[in-house]
C-alpha cells in the first residue's frame, strides 16, 4: 500500500499506479474497524476508474459484515446528503475532485451523534496498516438508492425562487465535463433561469479544460460563452463540483472571497451576529465586511475541514475559502456544497437589481494578485528568510506566514503535497502590489 494517498484531508493518487483496486479493497475493510459503522452510503464520480474503484471498495465492506448503499453517480454534496438525511452511519465518496485524470481518491465521513465528521486519510493510514481482516462470518447486504430527488428537493427549499424568476436571468454554467452536468440535467426544469450549460457531457477524460478552473485557460470557453450569449453571469464547477466560481456579465472571473462576502452579507442580514469562518488567505475585506454589517468572524488555515471546524465551534451558519471557492453551510450538514452556493448567489443578485460588476465594487476596493506558486528545495528555509525580512511589523503563523502593513499584506504557505511555496499579495494601490510582488517573487526565486 503507498503510505502517500493518506492525505491531511482525503485519499488521493494516481490511478493504478498509487491507488488501485487492491488498495480500495483494503481501505474498504479499514474504513469498518476504524469507524464501526453498520450502514455506509458509497458515491463515484464520473472519472475513468471510479466504476473499478467503487466495486472494489464495496466489496471491501461487506466482507467485514457492514452494509452498502449504492448512491450511484453523484456529486460529492450529495453523498454528505445521504449520510445525513439516512439512517446510515458513515460515507465515501470516490473522487479526486478538481485533480487531473489520471487522478482518483475518496472523500469520507462518518456519523457520531447526529453530526458528520470528516475522516481524514492521515487518520485511515494506521489502521490500514494493521493489515489481514478476517472476513466476517456474514457478508454485509447492498442496495442501490437515488438520492438525487431529495436531495434536490431540499435544497430548492432554501431558496426564494420567485425572486429569481422575476429577474429573467440568462445565466452560463460551465460543467467542465464534470458531476454539475447531471445536476443540472435534472434540476434544468425547476429552476426559473435560462441556463445554457457547456461542457456538460460527463466525461472523466476532462476533454474541455481542466477540472482545476484555476488553471491557466479553464474559464476561457464560460467567458467567451457569457459575452456571445448576451448572458447575466455565469459559474463554473469543478469535478466533483463542490467547488463553484461566479463570472459577472463581461465574462470576468470573481475571487472566491468576494463570493464569500456576497453570501456573508445575506446571511448576516437573515441573522445578525452569527459567526463566519474564512481562511487565511482571504482579502482583508472579508473580517472588514463582516464587522461592518454586525457579524464575527474567525480566521482559519486554508482547507475545507479547518473552515468547517470553525463553523461548528461557534455555530455559524456559512463559512467559505480562497483561493479554492469552497461554500460549506450549516443546512448542508457544515458540509460544502456548489449548488447551494449557487442557489444564494442567484438569489442575492436577483435581490440586489445590480449586475455583478457593480455588486463586486461594492465589497471590494483593494487590489490583489491570483495566487502564485513557486516550485522551491527547502520550503522551510525559505518562510524563515521572509520571517526576518518582514521582522518590523505584525505577522501570524496560523497557515505559513502572514505579514501585515497598514498599506498591503501577503501570505506565503507551502503546499501540503507539493515543493511549492504559494503567495498571496493584497495592498491599497495598484502601484504598492507591483512593487511588492516583484519584491517578494525576487526574495523567492533567488532562494529557490
Amino acid at each position: 500500500m503507498n503510505q502517500t494517498i493518506f492525505k491531511s484531508y482525503d485519499i488521493r493518487g494516481i490511478f493504478p499506479e498509487e491507488l488501485d483496486e487492491k488498495s480500495a479493497f483494503k481501505i474498504g475493510q479499514a474504513f469498518v474497524k476504524y469507524t464501526s459503522a453498520k450502514k455506509i452510503v458509497i458515491g463515484r464520480d464520473m472519472r475513468l476508474s471510479s466504476p473499478q474503484l467503487k466495486e472494489s471498495l464495496v466489496s471491501g465492506i461487506l466482507s467485514q459484515g457492514a452494509d452498502v448503499v449504492d448512491a450511484g453517480q453523484v456529486m460529492s454534496e450529495v453523498l454528505y446528503f445521504a449520510v445525513g438525511s439516512s439512517d446510515a452511519d458513515a460515507g465515501i465518496m470516490i473522487t479526486a475532485s478538481h485533480n487531473p485524470k489520471e487522478y482518483n481518491g475518496m472523500k469520507m465521513i462518518k456519523k457520531d451523534n447526529g453530526l458528520l465528521q470528516i475522516v481524514r486519510g492521515k487518520d485511515m493510514l494506521e489502521m490500514v496498516q494493521v493489515g489481514n481482516f478476517e472476513n466476517s462470518e456474514k457478508k454485509g447486504a447492498l442496495q442501490e438508492l437515488d438520492f438525487w430527488p431529495d436531495y434536490i428537493k431540499h435544497c430548492l427549499s432554501l431558496v426564494d425562487l420567485e425572486v429569481i424568476k422575476s429577474k429573467n436571468f440568462k445565466i452560463v454554467v460551465d460543467s467542465g465535463n464534470g458531476m454539475s452536468g447531471k445536476l443540472f440535467g435534472l434540476v434544468k426544469n425547476q429552476l426559473p433561469l435560462e441556463i445554457i450549460n457547456i461542457n456538460s457531457e460527463l466525461d472523466g477524460n476532462f476533454p474541455a479544460h481542466p477540472s482545476n478552473f484555476l488553471e491557466a485557460g479553464a474559464i476561457d470557453q464560460v467567458a467567451e460563452a457569457i459575452k456571445k450569449q448576451n448572458a447575466n453571469f455565469g459559474f463554473v464547477f469543478d469535478g466533483d463540483a463542490d467547488r463553484i466560481r461566479l463570472l459577472d456579465e463581461n465574462g470576468v472571473l470573481i475571487d472566491g472571497d468576494i463570493s464569500l462576502l456576497f453570501m456573508a452579507k445575506y446571511f448576516l442580514q437573515k441573522n445578525p451576529s452569527t459567526t463566519i469562518a474564512y481562511t487565511a488567505t482571504c482579502s482583508r475585506a472579508v473580517a472588514e465586511k463582516i464587522k461592518k454589517w454586525g457579524g464575527e468572524s474567525v480566521k482559519t488555515p486554508v482547507g475545507f475541514v479547518n473552515v468547517r471546524d470553525a463553523m461548528i465551534k461557534y455555530n455559524g451558519l456559512f463559512s467559505g475559502e480562497h483561493p479554492s471557492s469552497h461554500y460549506s453551510f450549516k443546512d448542508n450538514y457544515y458540509c460544502d456544497s456548489g449548488f447551494l452556493a449557487f442557489l444564494y448567489l442567484n438569489l442575492i443578485i436577483a435581490e440586489s437589481d445590480k449586475k455583478v460588476s457593480e455588486l463586486v465594487k461594492e465589497v471590494y476596493n483593494y487590489y490583489r494578485i491570483s495566487e502564485t506558486n513557486f516550485k522551491v528545495a527547502d520550503k522551510q528555509d525559505i518562510l524563515e528568510k521572509i520571517k526576518q525580512k518582514y521582522a518590523d511589523t505584525e505577522q501570524d503563523f496560523m497557515d505559513g506566514i502572514s505579514v501585515y502593513y497598514k498599506d498591503w499584506w501577503f501570505n506565503v504557505r507551502a503546499s501540503n503535497t507539493e515543493p511549492l511555496l504559494r503567495l498571496n499579495i493584497e495592498a491599497n494601490t495598484p502601484e504598492i502590489l507591483e512593487q511588492k510582488k516583484k519584491e517578494l517573487t525576487d526574495l523567492i526565486s533567488s532562494n529557490s
